[in-house]
């Protein structure tokens, strides 16, 4: 697809993040890397599914993405918001997740999987690792793949 970036759409990112310091470094590399997101930042799995909840009610608000870091402070927190999030209705639970960790233990990743989130990546340990991480992110949810088209309840 070669579509000019300034002329593709904006599309809504929550991102839960716990951590200040990884949130600024990532919301600047968004800005440099998937400038067609729109990000939604909430520190817990909490404020996440209240978030949800209430755009469950303007299914337009619901995000195209989910970014979610798996330890929440622990990776108990982020588990189960997945595990929550996937008993949601169906025009909320098929949002992508694409798990941020900087765990590589097996049975974190394995885990994550069988909850069944779409993607699960090491969080970088510099900035243009961050910056490389969105535009491969960026290429594959938006260029990439084809998600299923969003039909709003009446």
């Amino acid at each position: 697809m070669n579509t000019n970036r300034s002329q593709r759409k904006k599309v809504k990112v929550l991102v839960i993040e716990d951590n200040d310091d990884h949130w600024t470094l990532m919301e600047k590399a968004m800005a440099n890397s998937f400038t067609e997101a729109v990000p939604v930042r909430v520190a817990s799995a909490d404020e996440a599914l209240m978030l949800l909840e209430d755009w469950l009610l303007e299914e337009w608000e619901m995000p195209k993405l989910i970014l979610q870091d798996l330890y929440l402070p622990d990776n108990k927190d982020g588990l189960s918001f997945v595990r929550r999030f996937k008993s949601m209705p169906v025009t909320c639970n098929r949002i992508p997740i694409v798990m941020l960790s900087s765990s590589s233990i097996h049975a974190d990743i394995t885990e994550a999987y069988q909850l069944g989130v779409s993607s699960y990546a090491l969080k970088p340990t510099d900035f243009q690792g961050w910056i490389t991480l969105f535009n491969d992110l960026r290429f594959y949810w938006l260029e990439t793949v084809t998600l299923p088209t969003t039909h709003y309840s009446l």
